[in-house]
């Protein structure tokens, strides 16, 4: 039998990351789809709550792409899509013009509150409690 190199282990765990990862997102696709939302639309409305009233409960754009997987230009386009359902609005930075915020609407905040059992769920069903991990 051959030995494994460490960069084929390396390799191993990298693709298992993936998989965890892709599992995951699929799972809360599914869970919040009868909702018109998926995985991504959610990370930013629950981004949005965590944020702070020392905030105004808003955020800029440019500091959510840090905290999201997506480009900037596929942000925008869903900060756009979110704010046509009436989920978040988007205003003018007053102090640096080129820059935009972002906070929930009232609509945004209710629908986060009630699609969370359903985010957490899935994720959950997935990757089990903290103690056990991801699962295979």
């Amino acid at each position: 039998m051959a030995v494994r190199t460490a960069g084929a282990r390396l390799e191993e765990r990298w693709r298992g990351i993936l998989s965890v990862h892709a599992r995951t997102m699929c799972e809360i696709d599914r869970a919040l789809h009868p909702h018109g939302l998926g995985a991504s639309d959610f990370e930013v409305l629950d981004l949005l709550v965590s944020e702070g009233p020392e905030d105004g409960d808003r955020c800029r754009v440019q500091n959510l792409v840090g905290r999201v997987h997506l480009s900037q230009s596929a942000l925008s386009r869903l900060i756009a899509r979110l704010e046509k359902d009436g989920l978040v609005q988007r205003s003018m930075c007053t102090e640096d013009r080129r820059g935009v915020y972002v906070a929930l609407t009232p609509r945004g905040r209710d629908l986060h509150a009630e699609i969370l059992p359903l985010q957490r769920a899935a994720l959950a069903r997935v990757l089990g409690d903290d103690e056990d991990g991801p699962r295979p």
